[in-house]
């Protein structure tokens, strides 16, 4: 099977949020070939360069979302070749129909769905036949047309206050949304070739799936760890209000036109799932999937060779706000009164931009203020009760050694998607304390103890209970290691997707090769036996003679084969014994 992955800001790209688990799909399933289709964020990303690919990838396909229209590298997109009057009144036609619906208030509106996708597909249409959209995407035309939608009857109050600045704000926004629909991934030498498009999230990398599908009717299927729609939402807080509610309103838009084309959605966990549905999709099409993660570093700690410090707590993550270290710090200094040996461990990664390494100088000073007679000249671990310590560094402590050092591990956040964090504590078989907050109570299930967020008091009360209770720590952590090898893992992962993967094709078979011809695609038009490798799929010179009309399909198989050896033992025997040989060929 040919599949057509398509990725956004991630693998095959060194750097990415996507690239782990890309890569071990890709690897795990080595006997389809992969076709990769991908979207690149920044200059940066792509300086770095690729990742080593297996043989089965047969082709890596890239294009930019970060630099300007005109600077595309050759070959990523079609270059418009100047629209004349009949091309631009198209435009207007199809962009009008996009912009009313992005800026009509409320999702219900009838007409509105049916407006966004003929202005999505019209605008491809376009794109495909004059060339890219980028310069009529960013024209004084596409900005009036905006402006008259934001105006219109039964627009978002929100877009009604856009101004001129707003208006070219989100066109240059639009834009970039909208490059996939210019690049030339869709005829049949590139996507349009594949037997299953796998869009790796929603949003942009699920563009060149929909398009496959409307222009070739390559099948497609939506995964997606992380709802894009909502990293959408909490990406454009910095936006202008107006701005941000016309961002918000083609976020939506896409998100449902993705859902309703989309053979099968696969969310990660069911808090993903939530939004997929309150965004339009189809319960019947939803089938949860959950990341699969390498269990092997972990084995050495799961299986009891590290019996960790009966007195101290581990929290590994990024330290950010959404990750309320300050609440952690807080409650930690409950338990440091209730037992004086309790010892707390942030391990982080190294902190990535000035807000984090803001957050992380607050959080050191707060801990020295919370324990300012401990803390003073202490500096090793062990010395001071709270030790901050980054991963990656000479003298810091490897991943799995850092779930080890601890009895309980510790998650505070107030925001979370799916907690990688969690997870591989519970391959070590530590016992958790966590907040609800996100995928936290499904990926945890009855194996570790959940509190509010924002509660120091309940968190550092769960923290105790533990500590003091060895039992029901060893308990919980062997119950945890369980779940998380039964559900977590790579190979879990790497089934579920390769029983999609024959699922979804039992269910469209076409014959890649036909769908552009004027004769309707034909279901199976290559027989199973064809791709078995072997003398029961080579062509043989022996053919069954027939005079009564073309020669059938099956001449040149094993049945043929047969009874040319039949005929040619009949043709050398004697003819009384003719009639033995026609009687057993018609018994047979």
């Amino acid at each position: 099977m040919r599949i057509g992955l398509l990725t956004d800001g991630g693998y095959p790209y060194t750097t990415g949020e996507s690239r782990l688990w890309c890569d071990r799909l890709v690897r795990g399933l080595a006997r389809h070939e992969f076709d990769i289709f991908a979207l690149s964020r920044s200059r940066e990303q792509e300086e770095r360069g690729l990742i080593e690919l297996p043989p089965h990838v047969r082709r890596v396909r890239t294009a930019p979302l970060w630099a300007a229209p005109e600077h595309h590298h050759a070959g990523r997109g079609r270059t418009a070749r100047g629209y004349g009057r009949r091309e631009r009144r198209e435009f207007a036609a199809h962009f009008g129909h996009l912009a009313t619906a992005l800026c009509t208030e409320g999702t219900d509106t009838p007409g509105v769905a049916d407006g966004f996708a003929e202005g999505l597909y019209g605008l491809a249409g376009l794109a495909r036949e004059h060339g890219g959209l980028g310069g009529e995407l960013r024209s004084e035309a596409a900005v009036r047309i905006l402006e008259a939608a934001c105006r219109a009857p039964g627009a978002n109050r929100a877009v009604r206050a856009a101004r001129v600045p707003d208006h070219l704000a989100f066109a240059g926004l639009l834009e970039r949304a909208l490059r996939p629909l210019s690049l030339d991934w869709y005829g049949d030498d590139a996507l349009g070739a594949a037997d299953l498009s796998h869009a790796t999230s929603g949003g942009s990398a699920a563009l060149p799936g929909l398009l496959a599908k409307r222009f070739c009717g390559v099948p497609l299927l939506v995964t997606e760890y992380g709802v894009q729609l909502r990293a959408q939402y909490l990406a454009s807080g910095r936006l202008a209000s107006p701005v941000r509610a016309l961002q918000a309103g083609f976020q939506r838009r896409l998100a449902a036109e993705v859902y309703a084309r989309a053979e099968l959605v696969t969310p990660g966990n069911t808090h993903a799932r939530r939004w997929q549905e309150r965004c339009g999709a189809d319960r019947a099409k939803l089938r949860t999937v959950y990341p699969g993660m390498s269990a092997d570093r972990f084995h050495a700690v799961g299986e009891g060779a590290y019996g960790g410090d009966p007195h101290t707590l581990v929290w590994v993550g990024r330290i950010e706000p959404a990750k309320d270290l300050v609440a952690l710090l807080h409650a930690f200094a409950e338990v440091r009164r209730a037992d004086p040996e309790a010892r707390l461990r942030l391990v982080s990664v190294p902190a990535e931009g000035g807000e984090d390494a803001g957050y992380l100088a607050h959080c050191r000073a707060l801990a020295a203020q919370l324990f300012p007679d401990e803390a003073a000249g202490a500096h090793a671990v062990g010395d001071n009760p709270v030790s901050f310590e980054e991963l990656g560094g000479p003298e810091a402590p490897d991943l799995a050694d850092a779930y080890a050092a601890g009895a309980v591990v510790v998650l505070s956040s107030v925001v979370e998607g799916f907690p990688l964090s969690l997870v591989e504590a519970m391959f070590c078989g530590r016992a958790t304390v966590s907040t609800d907050t996100g995928a936290v109570v499904e990926v945890i299930g009855g194996t570790g103890l959940v509190v509010p967020p924002r509660n120091p008091r309940a968190l550092a009360d769960a923290c105790l209970s533990l500590l003091h209770d060895p039992e029901r720590r060893a308990r919980l952590g062997a119950a945890a290691r369980a779940r998380a090898l039964e559900l977590f893992t790579v190979e879990q992962n790497i089934a579920a997707f390769r029983g999609i993967y024959l699922e979804l094709m039992s269910h469209n078979p076409v014959h890649r090769e036909s769908a552009g011809r004027a004769d309707a695609p034909r279901p199976f038009a290559h027989p199973a036996e064809a791709h078995v490798p072997g003398r029961w799929a080579a062509p043989t010179a022996a053919r069954v003679p027939n005079t009564t009309g073309p020669t059938p399909s099956w001449a040149g198989g094993p049945l043929a084969v047969l009874m040319r050896e039949r005929l040619d033992r009949r043709d050398r025997l004697d003819p009384r014994d003719r009639l033995d040989i026609a009687e057993e060929g018609a018994g047979a």
